[in-house]
């Protein structure tokens, strides 16, 4: 008992453990790719972060998949995110929803969400906020770029 060196077990073993559903090789993501905190209202980097990206700039997001965490409905979502300067990048957003917005998620579907230009890093929100008319610009300027 005393003098034995126990091994310290990750935050990613430990949600590999706890939820082998949200584990990045069942998410089909590399190990660069960020990992889901088991509750991010606990963990001060998650709260900064979170925090961080409710002002950060605007991108479009396609739903690929998502998963959901707990009952609340908190929700791991995989998204194919794009940037008004045309960077493309695959993103998650850990996020609480209600049931009826967890019901109309499809995969495919566009949403409006915000990232960090200065950490790009694989973290995204979505941007309940943001002005339909400069998601509107926004999507008119990503698909002229794809036009030409």
């Amino acid at each position: 008992m005393f003098g034995s060196k126990k091994k310290r077990i990750g935050l990613d073993d430990l949600m590999e453990r706890l939820r082998p559903d949200l584990s990045r090789e069942s998410l089909g993501v590399g190990p660069d790719f960020p990992g889901v905190a088991p509750n991010p209202l606990m963990s001060s980097a998650a709260f900064k972060r979170n925090a961080e990206l409710r002002n950060g700039a605007l991108a479009l997001g396609v739903l690929v998949d998502w998963r959901e965490v707990n009952s609340n409905p908190r929700v791991v979502l995989m998204l194919d995110v794009e940037t008004a300067d045309g960077i493309a990048f695959r993103g998650i957003a850990d996020t609480s929803l209600t049931i009826t917005e967890l019901t109309r998620l499809a995969p495919g579907q566009t949403l409006p969400v915000r990232y960090r230009p200065a950490v790009m890093d694989h973290y995204v929100a979505l941007a309940r906020d943001a002005d339909p008319a400069q998601v509107q610009r926004l999507a008119d300027d990503i698909a002229s770029r794809k036009r030409t």
